[in-house]
């Protein structure tokens, strides 16, 4: 799930907490509840677009020049001000849900802290984490930026009118970081160029975000659609169709011939020190980078053993790789004609588990759940993904699939793991139950660590066969290709940012060791050598997950029950993995 991890550094750091003193109302708790609540309301006018994508309209007309100094400095003071306010607390005089608050609030205001000095602005995006693509869906009138009142298009025609200063400002970035040695390395940037140069066209009405003039609600007046329509005609041609055009041109013509051949951060200066860093903040753990790369190996090689016994079970003569090239190419396993099959058979694994969905969970969430095809200006970089709902139920949560010819669409991709990863009981339960529970503090129901969310969407990927799905061979093929894929992670990654493997090498070991097409391959070591350790935390946090319950299941024998487990994991929202360990301890003893 990319999408709640595009701000996922941002919701993190600001959403607060509306407290719940469940327990011991004390003094204590009170203030610390009042604290929270500042920090919640001060990071949301810091981070209005989190705002925006958490459901809250406030500042919907605001966009930050997050890459300026002086945003960057407001932003510093704001972690800064709140980890000394934690200092004013007593922690063990806080109930159990405030403790859970104060060790989250506490981790994540460091690392946001120990970050800064990396000068992450200096990349201000790259091709896949980029406010350039997100402004594209929140101005297309069908994403997060809501377009239902006369006061919605104006919000979004103040917040479009700074799209040309954020743009300026990241040029302005690109080229301190080039001065600097931190470069993004060419084969990111020529991904770049297009998705800029995309957006140039020659009207408004041509534009991607001409898209809410057409949606204009048929209640508004003649006067009020006139006016809109003027506006945003104004708006396309004069300052978003300028900014990426300025984008594009200067990512060509100035950025790539500074751009990097190397592809991993320990080519530029002070990059093993940065890696290192983000490998500690993507996997919530004081793992060194060989600690994951030596994982990484280990489970290459198990996951290798399970996928040759199914390749005998089928009968196919020849090795592993053969018979990736045989899923990959056989015309029988791309059965589709249109994308609307495609989305229909996502339904229908949706519809096959739904029974025993009901035995392995206690509740389920009441944010509606959709299926749609990824919009056609970004498919072609796109991952299927997960974006999340509205806490208050008036945007579902959608599970996106990009489909750029149906009929090349492949079934041993591993469609159920990926509706059990991305959907349900993926990252739609997890991040929907979470933002449900108005028992939370705020910061804990909107944010999200990245080992905890990915890995518990990974977790669920191996209750396929509890789902009753993994019958077929080949899909149970599919999804150990899923879990090899996240393993390989591990191997690559951080290769690639630590031992100077290539982009080119680091391709080859994804295509000799799982069923993927080159090109395929190719966008999953550019999102790493583009977003570094992110994709560490899937199997980080997965193999939490499973660890404890295989613990809790030898240690409580009968008194272990699988729906509770799945409860408690999910009760509390997102943690740190060291924080999520400790509760879940605490749980499993009060079972005994």
């Amino acid at each position: 799930m990319k999408k709640i991890f595009l701000f996922a550094a941002f919701i993190t750091a600001i959403t607060a907490c509306k407290q719940s003193n469940q327990s011991g109302n004390t003094e204590a708790n009170k203030q610390f509840a009042a604290m929270c609540e500042t920090y919640y309301q001060d990071g949301l006018k810091l981070n209005p677009i989190a705002a925006t994508f958490i459901g809250d309209e406030r500042y919907n007309d605001l966009l930050p020049n997050d890459g300026s100094l002086a945003y960057i400095q407001q932003n510093k003071s704001f972690n800064e001000r709140y980890l000394d306010s934690l200092k004013n607390y007593d922690r063990e005089s806080l109930n159990a849900n405030d403790k859970l608050s104060f060790d989250y609030m506490k981790d994540q205001i460091s690392m946001n802290i120990e970050g800064f000095k990396y000068h992450p602005e200096y990349l201000p995006f790259n091709q896949m984490f980029a406010l350039p693509l997100m402004f594209g869906q929140l101005g297309s009138g069908t994403g997060a930026q809501p377009f239902k009142t006369v006061k919605n298009y104006e919000d979004w025609l103040k917040r479009a009118s700074a799209f040309s200063v954020w743009a300026d400002t990241a040029i302005g970035n690109f080229k301190k970081g080039a001065s600097a040695g931190i470069v993004l390395p060419k084969a990111l940037v020529v991904k770049m160029i297009p998705q800029m140069q995309s957006m140039v066209v020659a009207t408004p009405e041509q534009s991607l975000f001409y898209g809410p003039v057409k949606l204009i609600p048929s209640t508004f007046s003649a006067t009020e659609k006139q006016k809109i329509t003027e506006e945003y005609r104004n708006a396309i041609s004069n300052v978003i169709i300028p900014a990426y055009k300025k984008l594009g041109d200067f990512l060509q013509n100035e950025y790539l011939p500074k751009a990097r051949t190397t592809s991993g951060y320990s080519a530029m200066p002070g990059g093993a020190e940065w890696y290192a860093y983000l490998v500690r903040q993507q996997t919530t753990t004081n793992k060194t980078p060989e600690e994951v790369y030596q994982t990484g190996l280990k489970e290459v090689a198990r996951i290798k053993a399970e996928m040759d016994s199914i390749k005998n079970q089928v009968g196919f003569k020849g090795d592993l790789k053969t018979f990736f090239e045989y899923m990959k190419t056989d015309k029988k396993f791309m059965p589709y004609k249109n994308p609307k099959e495609i989305l229909d058979a996502f339904e229908d694994i949706h519809q096959r588990m739904k029974p025993n969905l009901k035995k392995m969970f206690e509740s389920e969430p009441k944010t509606p759940f959709e299926i749609r095809q990824t919009e056609a200006f970004r498919a072609a970089s796109a991952s299927a993904e997960y974006n999340q709902g509205s806490a208050d139920g008036k945007r579902p949560g959608i599970f996106y699939v990009p489909i750029l010819d149906a009929t090349k669409f492949n079934t041993t991709s591993g469609m159920e793991s990926l509706f059990l990863h991305e959907a349900i009981p993926g990252h739609h339960y997890q991040i929907s139950l979470t933002q449900e529970n108005t028992l939370l503090p705020n910061f804990r129901r909107f944010g999200g660590h990245n080992a905890y969310v990915e890995g518990w969407a990974l977790y669920c990927e191996s209750l396929g066969k509890e789902l009753g799905l993994y019958q077929d061979p080949y899909q149970h093929m599919g999804a150990l290709g899923d879990e090899m894929h996240r393993a390989i992670r591990l191997v690559v990654d951080v290769a690639i940012h630590t031992k100077n493997m290539t982009r080119e090498q680091a391709i080859k070991y994804m295509t000799d060791n799982e069923a993927i097409s080159t090109e395929g391959a190719t966008a999953e070591i550019e999102r790493y050598m583009g977003i570094p350790a992110q994709a560490l935390g899937y199997k980080t946090g997965a193999m939490k997950i499973r660890e404890l319950r295989n613990k809790y299941e030898k240690e409580l024998g009968s008194k272990f029950k699988l729906a509770a487990f799945h409860t408690e994991v999910l009760k509390d929202g997102s943690l740190p993995l060291s924080v999520f360990e400790n509760k879940m301890n605490a749980w499993a003893e009060s079972q005994k």
